[in-house]
């Protein structure tokens, strides 16, 4: 069976409900990073045992919260001895604003996951970008490398958008799927 970890840091609870919803449609564990930047030594193992690892960070300022930058400089000594070497990885990020720069913190946690030698896997979805189309629907702000997700900054999690959190979903199952096609 595969195991696939979701790690990742939530501000105001926005990125948890994300990283829930990817978890149900990968069947995935969820580790969260607490508000001191920091998870359990049962945690690292956890990832180190993982076949995939997807990162979910809020974008702050440009990037990913400082809570999950101190996670990913944790990962130094495991990038050292080539630890995590060949496993997938995926990501997706949460800001208030419909662009708020969440591509620069996907391609941030895509890099991460280079120097670690891993295989990025993408959202493997269309844009939904018709004029019928709404924030219901299916990746309606466009991502390719990775799920994003837009709420008012005003709004609990509950008013995350259901065509996000489908999306993210959806990434789920498609991790689920390509780490299961790779284990064969």
């Amino acid at each position: 069976m595969s195991q696939i970890s979701v790690v990742f840091h939530s501000g105001y609870g926005h990125t948890k409900k994300v990283a829930q919803s990817i978890a149900q449609g990968a069947t995935a564990q969820l580790i969260e990073i607490d508000n001191d930047g920091e998870i359990s030594e049962q945690d690292w193992e956890t990832l180190n045992q993982s076949d995939a690892i997807i990162f979910g960070s809020p974008t702050y300022m440009g990037g990913p919260s400082w809570q999950f930058k101190k996670f990913t400089d944790a990962t130094s000594k495991i990038w050292y001895n080539r630890g995590w070497q060949d496993k997938l990885f995926g990501g997706f990020s949460v800001s208030a604003s419909l662009n708020g720069d969440k591509q620069v913190t996907l391609i941030l946690l895509q890099t991460l996951a280079s120097q670690h030698g891993g295989l990025w896997v993408s959202l493997g979805q269309l844009p939904s970008s018709s004029t019928a189309a709404t924030r219901n629907d299916y990746n309606s702000l466009g991502g390719s490398v990775g799920v994003l997700v837009q709420v008012p900054s005003d709004a609990d999690a509950d008013a995350i958008p259901s065509g996000d959190l489908k999306t993210a979903e959806a990434y789920g199952k498609r991790m689920l799927d390509i780490v299961n096609r790779f284990k064969k």
